[in-house]
């Protein structure tokens, strides 16, 4: 009998059937990432390329003006950016042994450069931290980079300090630094002694820092940047991803005599979380700020207000509130952007100045122009009748030019230049195109891309994915994959994601639900999830398969399932509700327990505000009503000289900083609840064949969880599907037919060194691999 076992077990197990030449040509696709203008209309775009023979990610450079030159982009580059007369530009570099310089380039020259090894640690280019500014003049630059503690106490060495969470474990003290330089007279490199750097210190509170990023100037001595806060227990809570974190728009003040003495003043309300500030210039004087604002607390993406202030008078605005219902069911549902602007957002035409950002409207993304002073809106890329592009904002010249890039779900990503002329009318041009081998070519071609109502659970809907030759063809229906996204409070768009198009290519017919919580679709239908999690998400999802069966774009019986992160969540909890719904799972950085990972995730407040757990004071970033006035931050002046108003004399006063209380004590009754809504609690009834994929170095889904689910699968009983009434009513709620299996049939692939996203070269190729083969072996079964 034990030998019989062990036979059945290696005949479950994962057999890997070779590379696949549709993802690897795909995924090495140039993925546009950034661009900016150089020069009239000469446009410059970054791209990333996978190099699967290296395992590495690399980037190129394409400059186009009347033609396209390509460059290799050295490794050793972490940052650049081109100064606003584009005359300059700043690059941060760091070569073999941990060795960092920042260089100023005129043109071909290199008009200053300074090595910055023994003043801090590594430069920071997270989305989160990222600063890289000229000042007005082009003599200054501020950058970010990891504090370098200099202290011999070896108990400073290991004391504990909170890092920035998932992929930012060495990220802890960032710190805005300033560079100055005297330019040479006769044109030559600036001496060492006309050069200085100097760490811009963080404001202090009683109790901790507030650290200080995304920083950009505004006039010689005037710099906005946001400020990361601790909560009240001094934790550091995770920050990709989450738009809710406690955080502020401050400008700090240079006096001309002592940098060491720099001051501070928060210039945005306490409970608000507010980032990506940007300058607005009018004849080289700043006239407006503008930054993107969240509720602190709550979900941890949601609909995005932008915001300004007026410079001269000091009057802070909301440009564009929170929607909560769309005006039409198509209507504008609110913004939903990036995490930051553009560096440069800011486009003029009809004597005013616009706004262009990307915004996800329903299931794509599209571009939009916001009136600065009005905050009307216009979408510049409706969607009409044309295929389904979704579009990604990349840079203005500051007037009447953009640089974009859009995709469909079978086209890779093309690059744009977008022209308004006299009559403000928007032209664009197709600056590049990927190149595709002819059988990739033709094979995409014959996918068919749509959005389907979930008409039961409006406004839900799918984004699905068929071979136009299989949905004509007799015979049984191609298996449909079911992919729900993860977040929850994310969104699959129509663009192009080479790792879901190339499974359609394998033969699948895919559904992407937009499940409650998406965004989107406005503030309500992020909230309406809260408290509602692995019930309400999961029929959503359920329901998208029954209405594609009804459909006849699928039928019963031939169904898998798979997720990431909380999708991963929302496949776990299906094939334990409805056992006999999908045939197969793949789970990568999967939510299983969610009592458990309360205290191991780097967003512990994401399990109280989506779950609806309280503690006795009220929810985990609830706002806290008594302040302590000793943390009012500095409120220092400007000086008169740059014109620009004073904190003091604005119409919404500066606040004392509001501490986010600490999450409550795990307690019987919080886990028991918790205990209720997540997958583990139905993993009895499981009976499809499950794979978990984790990445080792995962910080917000800990590797515990997908482990955890492991075993819990391979040790139940391996024969029928449970017992009693409760197991025959999930079968029925299905709408499939599936035969009985064998249980703990069950496969792990552990990644180490990969984070969340398990997004490394070689782990991403073996992760898609893996679930393909898995799903052959059972989809059919």
């Amino acid at each position: 009998m034990e030998g019989s076992s062990c036979a059945v077990t290696h005949a479950m197990s994962l057999q890997y059937t070779g590379s696949s030449t549709f993802y690897t040509e795909l995924a090495q696709v140039p993925l546009p990432v950034s661009a900016n203008f150089i020069g009239g209309d000469v446009a410059r775009v970054t791209y990333s390329v996978r190099d699967h023979d290296r395992n590495i990610k690399r980037y190129i450079t394409k400059t186009f003006d009347n033609q396209c030159t390509t460059s290799h982009d050295s490794s050793e580059i972490k940052a650049s950016a081109t100064s606003p007369s584009k005359s300059r530009q700043a690059i941060l570099r760091e070569v073999a042994n941990n060795k960092r310089f920042v260089e100023i380039w005129a043109g071909s020259q290199l008009e200053a450069s300074l090595d910055v090894s023994n003043y801090h640690q590594a430069f920071l280019t997270d989305d989160f931290l990222y600063s890289l500014s000229f000042s007005p003049s082009e003599t200054s630059l501020i950058y970010t980079a990891e504090f370098e503690a200099t202290d011999d106490d070896p108990y400073n060495k290991f004391r504990y300090t909170p890092h920035f969470g998932d992929t930012s474990r060495a990220k802890k003290r960032p710190t805005i630094f300033l560079f100055r330089w005297i330019r040479s007279p006769d044109f030559t490199r600036a001496t060492k002694q006309n050069l200085t750097l100097v760490a811009l210190p963080g404001q202090c509170t009683v109790t901790k820092p507030i650290l200080f990023a995304q920083a950009t100037f505004a006039t010689e001595d005037t710099i906005f940047a946001s400020g990361h806060e601790y909560t009240s227990d001094g934790r550091l809570l995770g920050a990709k991803g989450c738009f809710n974190r406690p955080m502020g728009i401050w400008q700090l003040t240079l006096p001309k005599d002592s940098l060491s003495s720099s001051s501070a003043s928060r210039i945005t309300p306490p409970n608000r979380s507010c980032r990506s500030p940007r300058v607005l210039f009018h004849d080289n004087q700043p006239i407006k700020l503008f930054w993107f604002s969240n509720p602190i607390g709550g979900p941890h993406a949601s609909c995005v207000s932008l915001e300004s202030r007026d410079l001269i008078t000091g009057i802070n605005t909301i440009l564009v509130p929170t929607v909560f219902e769309p005006a039409t069911p198509n209507g504008f549902p609110g913004l939903y952007t990036e995490y930051n602007m553009p560096t440069s957002p800011f486009l003029r035409f009809s004597d005013r100045v616009y706004i262009v950002l990307q915004s996800i409207w329903r299931s794509r993304t599209t571009v939009l122009f916001i009136d600065s002073q009005s905050g009307a809106i216009t979408d510049a890329t409706e969607l009409g009748d044309g295929p389904l592009y979704s579009w990604t904002v990349h840079a203005t010249d500051n007037n009447n030019q953009l640089i974009c890039s859009r995709s469909t779900p079978t086209t890779p990503w093309e690059v744009l230049l977008g022209s308004l002329d006299q009559h403000d009318t928007l032209d664009w041009k197709v600056l590049d195109r990927p190149i595709l081998s002819s059988t990739t070519k033709e094979a995409l071609d014959d996918l068919m891309p749509s959005i389907i109502p979930i008409t039961a659970r409006a406004p839900t809907e799918s984004l699905l994915i068929q071979s136009k030759k299989a949905s004509t063809s007799g015979g049984p229906k191609p298996v449909c994959m079911t992919i729900p996204h993860g977040g929850p409070h994310t969104t699959s768009t129509t663009a192009f994601t080479p790792g879901v198009i190339a499974l359609a290519l394998e033969g699948y017919t895919l559904n992407l639900p937009n499940y409650t919580g998406s965004m989107g679709f406005g503030q309500t239908y992020i909230q309406k999830l809260l408290g509602h999690c692995g019930s309400m998400d999961v029929e959503d999802v359920a329901e998208s398969v029954s209405e594609l069966v009804r459909r006849g774009v699928t039928e019963n019986g031939r169904q898998v399932v798979t997720g990431s992160s909380h999708g991963g969540f929302i496949a776990a909890h299906l094939i334990g509700k409805f056992p006999t719904l999908f045939n197969a799972a793949s789970l990568r950085n999967p939510v299983i327990s969610v009592g458990e990972l309360a205290t191991g995730t780097d967003i512990p407040d994401w399990v109280y505000a989506e779950f609806g757990v309280l503690s006795d004071s009220g929810s985990y970033t609830s706002p806290m009503s008594n302040f302590n006035s000793n943390s009012l931050p500095s409120l220092t002046c400007i000086s008169n000289s740059n014109s620009l108003a004073s904190p003091a004399s604005t119409a919404l006063t500066p606040t004392p900083l509001m501490h986010t209380p600490p999450p409550p004590l795990m307690t019987p009754k919080s886990y028991n609840t918790l205990f209720t809504v997540s997958p583990i609690a139905h993993v009895d009834y499981i009976t499809a064949p499950v794979l978990i994929i984790i990445g080792e170095d995962d910080l917000r889904v800990v590797p515990g969880q997908g482990i955890g689910f492991y075993h819990a699968i391979k040790g139940r009983v391996r024969a029928g599907t449970g017992t009693g009434d409760e197991n025959e009513n999930r079968t029925e709620s299905g709408t499939g037919t599936r035969k009985e299996k064998p249980k703990g049939v069950v496969e792990m692939l552990s990644f180490p060194g990969e984070s969340h996203a398990i997004d490394g070269v070689e782990a991403a190729r073996v992760s898609f691999e893996a679930t393909r083969d898995w799903f052959k072996m059972f989809a059919e079964d």
